[in-house]
């Protein structure tokens, strides 16, 4: 889908949309369509008991004064208070709505009260970045085509041009960074095996990015024994990629930094997860997918920000020289690990690249993102992240641009009581608790002792890499959680103005 931008009017054809506050008369730009209507948009809206919830839709089709298809309203609630997060819903619903209709162009015009949070600039924005996420799709590998949204262009209509096109080119290279993300996660583990991995990422080079790949002998150089023992078992080589990005005036200024657990298929190792559903360990490595796409939403909207991205790629197999149960590891910070179960291996990637993060670079902070346990989806379900730091203003931003965002997180307590659940006999600490729950916290436990106290947030994602229904900015599939989250973060707190 296209976006464009155009002087307010009446289109001639397709369909023209705008937005209607719950419990009011129509207004504004809604009460001038229904008077050029004579009537007939406040008569359907009377007739179909339209009160503007937030959500609903009126169609109008064909209507009077107008040569266009439709007129749609749609509701944005009772207290018409639209914000970012408000004005990309609708975008995401206006498409959804649209495609069912097989509507192929629509204008959307501006139509704000008293009470929004942001201006009709943002507001036009918001909305064509729901649009355009919700109309993702990858069909690449059928060979019948699905059924594609019809929905090929959006006009948002601005007083303003110039001031919306640009802000437009800045939102939509997030958008490209969260397909990004959205296109690696959904890649079958036959195809996005590290190797191939890697050669994705090199192709970010045109946007300015620094790449540079460490394979196997370099990692066993500098003593990634925690990493290298999750791919051992793997015909595929391990990779850990560095992704730099220096925006700031002062190219020697430290870095803001995102580190990606990569397994791009886990069988569990050894330690095999049953059958049912191991079809979708091909999305263990979105946390790495994750970083990647904000690292290209950065570098595509020119961010004014030294960033930099490490991801962790390898593949867990039960080869006959795969790690077991019970091995010893020693980590690139010199710890030990017994590895209780090859099917905790997420920690093992991010011990060895968590630690290279922090002694290379000396990043302003160190956020990681890991498809990483189980246990989070129980407690979290699929549409909250939960978030370990050991910093409370970090945790703040998080959580204020989650919610801005819509990709929000919930955090969770860390405390040295629960140090002891992961202690070993023989080891410096064991890769899993030895005793039941705490199963995330304890994992994000095992994690802090990589960071060497340096400001630090862990967003386990296992539950929000992925969704088995549409939502209204994803349909069914990848998310790319966490580029808009981490994007929303660097563009308010960490970039130069």
């Amino acid at each position: 889908m296209e976006v464009s931008f155009a002087k307010p009017g009446i289109p001639k054809t397709g369909a023209l949309v705008t937005t209607v506050t719950q419990g009011k008369k129509l207004t504004g730009t809604a009460a001038a369509w229904d008077r050029r209507s004579r009537g007939q948009i406040s008569r359907a809206a009377k007739a179909k008991n339209f009160t503007g919830e937030d959500g609903e839709i009126l169609e109008v089709i064909a209507p009077a004064g107008f040569s266009l298809n439709r007129v749609v309203l749609i509701g944005t609630g009772k207290e018409g208070k639209i914000s970012s997060k408000k004005a990309t819903q609708i975008g995401g619903r206006l498409a959804s709505f649209l495609n069912s209709a097989e509507e192929r162009t629509a204008q959307f015009a501006i139509n704000l009260t008293e009470q929004a949070e942001i201006d009709a600039t943002r507001f036009g924005t918001c909305v064509a970045e729901g649009a355009k996420l919700r109309c993702y799709r990858f069909d690449q590998y059928k060979t019948k085509k699905a059924k594609k949204p019809k929905l090929n262009r959006l006009t948002i209509q601005s007083e303003n041009l110039a001031e919306a096109r640009a802000s437009w080119k800045s939102a939509s290279a997030v958008v490209d960074g969260v397909f990004f993300a959205r296109d690696l996660v959904t890649e079958p583990g036959n195809v996005l095996y590290p190797a191939a991995f890697v050669e994705r990422i090199k192709a970010l080079k045109e946007l300015g990015l620094k790449i540079e790949v460490l394979n196997e002998k370099k990692m066993e150089e500098l003593g990634m024994g925690a990493l290298l023992g999750v791919g051992r078992g793997s015909q595929h080589e391990s990779y850990l990629v560095i992704m730099e990005w220096q925006g700031a005036s002062n190219k020697k200024e430290a870095p803001v930094a995102f580190v990606g657990k990569g397994v791009t298929f886990d069988t569990g190792g050894i330690s095999l997860k049953p059958g049912p559903g191991m079809e979708e360990m091909k999305f263990d490595m979105g946390g790495a997918a994750a970083v990647c796409g904000v690292m290209q939403a950065l570098a595509g909207r020119d961010a004014k920000v030294n960033a930099v991205g490490i991801v962790g790629l390898v593949e867990n197999m039960p080869d006959g020289t795969a790690q077991r149960p019970g091995d010893v590891v020693t980590s690139m910070s010199g710890q030990t690990i017994e590895v209780l179960n090859t099917d905790a291996e997420g920690r093992l990637v991010l011990a060895d690249a968590l630690w290279y993060c922090q002694d290379r670079f000396k990043p302003k902070f160190m956020i990681d993102l890991a498809t990483l346990t189980g246990a989070i989806i129980v407690s979290l379900g699929s549409h909250i992240a939960g978030l370990f730091s050991n910093d409370d203003e970090l945790v703040d931003q998080l959580e204020s641009s989650g919610r801005s965002v819509d990709e929000q997180v919930w955090r969770f307590p860390m405390d040295s009581t629960y140090d002891g659940a992961i202690s070993s006999p023989i080891a410096d600490m064991a890769n899993i608790a030895n005793e039941r729950g705490a199963g995330s916290i304890t994992a994000a436990q095992f994690l802090k002792r990589f960071v060497n106290r340096k400001t630090w947030a862990h967003l386990d994602i296992a539950g929000t890499a992925w969704t088995r229904k549409n939502r209204d900015v994803c349909p069914r599939g990848a998310t790319g959680f966490g580029v808009r989250l981490l994007n929303d973060l660097v563009a308010k707190r960490y970039e130069e103005n």
